[in-house]
């Protein structure tokens, strides 16, 4: 399973709690789209994921981008945009705030991924922008004006099924994401 977070804005720990928390420990991959925060707030994913600096890892993959509420320190030590691939998924990640539907649809197409998984709007939703699927997890922690929400993804070798699940589990979507068909 893939569990994809955004905008924790904390200062402290990580905030995960209930079906959000049991997500992340159940994950092979985790996917953090940006807003940290704090280093603190990092250091407290990486923990839970089993992938401390100096650490032997061991736990899930842990793939994360800064957002424009992250600091100095988190910004040092993430970049702006990833890519992974995950049991025939491919992602490319950013936190958006410097997207538009354009960009995220050439992004997306030049990295040739299926997902384009992107925060900062705290709104959880997917919608397809071009040739590619955009998925905001929205916030687990900070959700503002909109519901608290984390995603969860199954890979299903065409593709993935997914789910946006808010913290006391309730799933309140569910869809397919097809593979694009990359070269």
């Amino acid at each position: 399973m893939i569990a994809v977070v955004s905008d924790t804005h904390g200062t402290g720990g990580h905030r995960l709690e209930g079906r959000t928390l049991e997500a992340v420990r159940e994950a092979e991959l985790v996917i953090h789209a940006g807003d940290f925060t704090t280093e603190a707030v990092l250091d407290a994913f990486e923990a839970e994921t089993g992938t401390e600096r100096g650490g032997d890892g061991g736990g899930a993959e842990f793939v994360a981008v800064y957002g424009n509420n992250d600091g100095p320190e988190v910004r040092g030590r993430l970049t702006a945009e990833r890519t992974v691939e995950h049991a025939g998924v491919r992602f490319v990640v950013v936190h958006g705030h410097e997207h538009d539907d354009t960009s995220l649809s050439l992004l997306g197409r030049q990295e040739r991924a299926d997902v384009v998984v992107v925060g900062h709007s705290h709104e959880p939703g997917r919608r397809r922008v071009g040739a590619v699927t955009v998925l905001n997890p929205g916030s687990h922690a900070d959700p503002r004006w909109y519901r608290p929400g984390h995603a969860e993804l199954e890979p299903t070798g065409e593709g993935a099924t997914g789910r946006l699940v808010a913290p006391d589990g309730e799933v309140f979507d569910e869809f397919d994401l097809a593979a694009t068909g990359r070269e």
